[in-house]
């Protein structure tokens, strides 16, 4: 009886078709068995954890006050890493007392000295699973650890380590972060960098001050925005040598930080940051005006009305509506302004913040106005156009630029 290979012998170059096949064949049958014995696994591991979360959940004031040994479980990865899972999930919804008590017992069970320990000496995906726990942890012994992988080689582990210290929230990781960004730059994306040192700063925003004094380039932009959103009162004459900075980004975040200090010396500056040649510092100058809510404010944020920039007129216009004062006196301002584009601007603020038929009835019922003012005024409301006047002098004035 002749064998297979001589059967396929005969065949000649069909031979390498039919050897194909079957190659093609039984590759199909290992993957396909290998995906239901890989299903088969998860399923098993899925039904086994989910098993020991039931049983953990049961248990679980008794696990946390020590009334279960830790050793019963804390050997067994497969149970710790489920028990330190679920401590950190109650940690991220827990109040401040159960805060205390869920970190009470990651310390005393060893969990936190674990995933430090791992945090420095592992690499890879492994360091970075245990960084973002030491992040989840907010555990302030953790900080040294954090700060050490933010050099790593490694980009998402410099990341993952660079949100576990904003989680801590502290001037201490604050002081980890500064220092790394002095000695390294920028090597992550400014967003969550920002993101971090504001968290960390809001306690004691000073720990700032030298790094801006001293840094360069990006480095004091990203920490200007960071200053921004974190100044205080006790920062004004910081935020006032900012303000006349050489770079842009810097005085758009003195004028973003201005409504936080004294408000003489605010005002005072964002005079002459409405002025700025740049216009998104003129814009954060507008926006700063507006929130301070001065009356002295509402001349410059009338002026604004007529800038160059579309944005800036926009805010101007929200921030001239928000203003407390006259509001018909206001509008007579505006319309004097002689700006069609900043009449505009404020009209449409003016129906977002849903206060047109409150001007109306001021416009209606005014005694001091004469007539003719009336009608010219409440033509500019209607039709959002400048009397005949007005508007020829902006076309000339337009017409000269």
């Amino acid at each position: 009886m002749a064998s297979v290979f001589e059967a396929l012998a005969k065949l000649g170059p069909a031979t390498f078709v039919v050897k194909a096949i079957v190659a093609a064949v039984a590759g199909d049958v290992l993957l396909i068995g290998f995906i239901l014995l890989r299903r088969a696994y998860r399923k098993r591991y899925f039904a086994r954890r989910d098993a020991r979360v039931f049983e953990f959940r049961e248990k679980w004031g008794a696990i946390i006050s020590g009334e279960i040994p830790y050793r019963a479980w804390r050997k067994n990865a497969f149970k710790r890493r489920i028990v330190e899972e679920i401590a950190l999930n109650e940690l991220d919804t827990a109040n401040s007392k159960e805060s205390a008590r869920l970190l009470r017992f990651l310390r005393s069970s060893g969990l936190i000295e674990k995933r430090i320990f791992e945090a420095r000496r592992h690499r890879g995906w492994r360091r970075r699973n245990a960084l973002v726990a030491l992040g989840r942890t907010r555990a302030p012994e953790g900080i040294h650890a954090l700060a050490g992988a933010l050099r790593d080689d490694d980009n998402e582990n410099r990341l993952a380590a660079l949100r576990g210290l904003g989680r801590m929230a502290s001037p201490e990781a604050a002081m980890e972060i500064l220092a790394w960004l002095a000695e390294h730059g920028i090597q992550v994306p400014a967003l969550p960098l920002q993101s971090a040192l504001i968290n960390c700063c809001r306690e004691r925003p000073q720990v700032l001050i030298p790094y801006l004094q001293h840094g360069t380039g990006e480095v004091r932009e990203v920490l200007a925005r960071v200053m921004s959103e974190v100044a205080s009162p006790g920062l004004g004459e910081n935020l006032m040598n900012l303000a006349e900075d050489d770079l842009p980004e810097l005085r758009a975040a003195a004028a973003r930080a201005m409504p936080t200090t004294n408000t003489y010396q605010a005002m005072e500056t964002l005079t002459q940051l409405a002025k700025d040649q740049v216009w998104y510092v003129r814009l954060r100058a507008v926006v700063a005006l507006g929130k301070i809510k001065n009356p002295e404010a509402t001349p410059l944020l009338i002026e604004a009305l007529g800038d160059a920039s579309r944005l800036v007129r926009a805010r101007a216009g929200e921030a001239v509506v928000a203003q407390p004062g006259d509001l018909l006196a206001i509008f007579e301002r505006v319309v004097e302004l002689g700006d069609r584009y900043g009449l505009h601007a404020y009209l449409a603020a003016l129906e977002n913040a849903a206060m047109r038929p409150k001007l109306e009835a001021e416009l209606k019922n005014c005694i001091r106005l004469s007539a003719e003012e009336k009608i010219r005024l409440e033509q500019a409301l209607e039709s959002g156009k400048l009397p005949a006047t007005q508007a020829m002098t902006a076309a000339m004035a337009g017409a000269d630029r």
